[in-house]
């Protein structure tokens, strides 16, 4: 059972590893929010979005490989996009522009992508534990990060039980006809279902007795350093020369 989902190559020594979780937060985050109010047809833009994002990418040694396999889980989602595009009776109208249905594809496209690619980086280069505590310092929601943090630690439990229920299925049930296969697939659905909802029963008190206050709790206390608002400033100043032109 794999326990390096998201930030396996966390442990690296990099400028971008070394900073502040709350730093690369709110930098990656403003990346995101910038790429996503920008126009569509702003192609040079976009490049500029490309190259920013893949120079944090070089400073953080992560493989860029490994960036750009998990970056590809955004194409199956526009896919779903991109085919109700054709049943757009006319071109789309934003503000006091005009776009094409390939326009629109491309806006979806590059903007997810680019996304996609920030939100990899900023998991890639921080333990889950470190980000959920940059998370609770910048007062996010308790009960988004208790959401987080579960979802994170018990997805492998559900992955595991999952595949042994494969391995009971596979060894006791030979095929069939498509009609009783549904009926399979659902009962395991169900069972795993009423495991899940059991578990997360005992965890909940077995939590509660042990006194659980819903705080993240970390053995280095995090630091904002100059360093970090250094690359905060330097970052989001480049994001915003690269907005504001032309």
């Amino acid at each position: 059972m794999e326990h390096s989902f998201i930030d396996k190559y966390s442990d690296l020594n990099s400028i971008i590893h070394r900073l502040d979780p709350r730093a690369k937060i709110i930098s990656l985050f403003s990346y995101v929010i910038i790429v996503v109010l920008t126009l569509p047809h702003e192609f040079f833009k976009f490049i500029g979005y490309a190259v920013l994002i893949f120079l944090v990418v070089f400073m953080s040694r992560v493989p860029v490989v490994y960036i750009l396999k998990r970056s590809m889980v955004v194409f199956p989602f526009v896919f779903l996009v991109v085919i109700f595009v054709p049943f757009y009776k006319a071109d789309v109208f934003q503000g006091m522009y005009k776009y094409s249905k390939f326009i629109i594809v491309w806006n979806v496209l590059i903007k997810s992508w680019l996304a996609v690619l920030a939100m990899t980086i900023l998991t890639a280069t921080t333990k889950f534990s470190i980000l959920l505590k940059g998370f609770e310092k910048l007062k996010i929601p308790k009960i988004l990060i208790m959401c987080l943090s579960f979802m994170y630690r018990y997805i492998f439990v559900l992955v595991d039980e999952v595949q042994r229920f494969e391995r009971a299925r596979s060894s006791r049930y030979f095929g069939g006809k498509l009609k009783r296969q549904i009926k399979v697939i659902a009962n395991i659905i169900g069972l795993l279902f009423i495991r899940t909802y059991e578990r997360a029963e005992r965890v909940y008190q077995n939590m509660i007795s042990r006194g659980f206050d819903g705080k993240t709790r970390t053995i280095n206390n995090l630091n904002f350093s100059v360093f970090d608002v250094f690359f905060c400033f330097v970052f989001l100043s480049i994001l915003l020369l690269i907005k504001i032109q032309g």
